[in-house]
């Protein structure tokens, strides 16, 4: 005679799987696959809250950095976007190049911590950033102006976020 394991959140489903963790039983469903096994939902939150490590005063100064730099940058597009053709060109190789420095400057006000939330909340930081300026360019009927700026923030925005989160698209 065997004794039945039943799921710790749904008592009337019998299981023979269990947490790689805690060693809970679990059923299908509640089940979540990591690269060495198994987990239960609560013990894949906990291991994912030991990987943010972001204070409060962190989204403050990431946002202020971030909107700061970026409005810097949306200048400079700006006058670049005033050269001519070749600030196409310009425009296409500086944008990288300001979402690489704001990454930087934003890792080092925060200490390299790391959270989702302050990942998007420096990438909201970039594009509130170069409002101010995309109003002008509307407002003054630049179309030339505007493009170039959503050229930068095309390019910049997702930049800083994937540079921030660690994504790599190619190994």
């Amino acid at each position: 005679m065997t004794d039945s394991t039943y799921c710790y959140a749904h008592p009337d489903r019998e299981t023979s799987l269990r947490c790689k963790r805690c060693e809970r039983p679990m059923c299908v469903s509640c089940a979540q696959r990591t690269p060495t096994g198994y987990m239960c939902k609560d013990c894949v939150r906990s291991h994912q809250k030991s990987f943010d490590t972001a204070e409060w005063y962190d989204y403050i100064f990431g946002f202020a950095i971030a909107a700061f730099l970026s409005a810097v940058a949306a200048v400079l597009v700006t006058f670049i976007g005033s050269i001519g053709f070749i600030g196409w060109f310009l425009a296409f190789s500086a944008a990288p190049i300001a979402g690489t420095v704001i990454t930087e400057s934003v890792r080092a006000v925060t200490r390299r911590h790391r959270s989702r939330s302050l990942f998007l909340t420096v990438a909201a930081g970039v594009a509130v950033g170069a409002l101010p300026i995309i109003v002008f360019q509307i407002f003054s009927m630049n179309i030339f102006g505007i493009l170039f700026q959503v050229i930068y923030l095309v390019i910049a925005v997702p930049l800083v976020y994937t540079r921030l989160s660690g994504i790599q698209l190619t190994k």
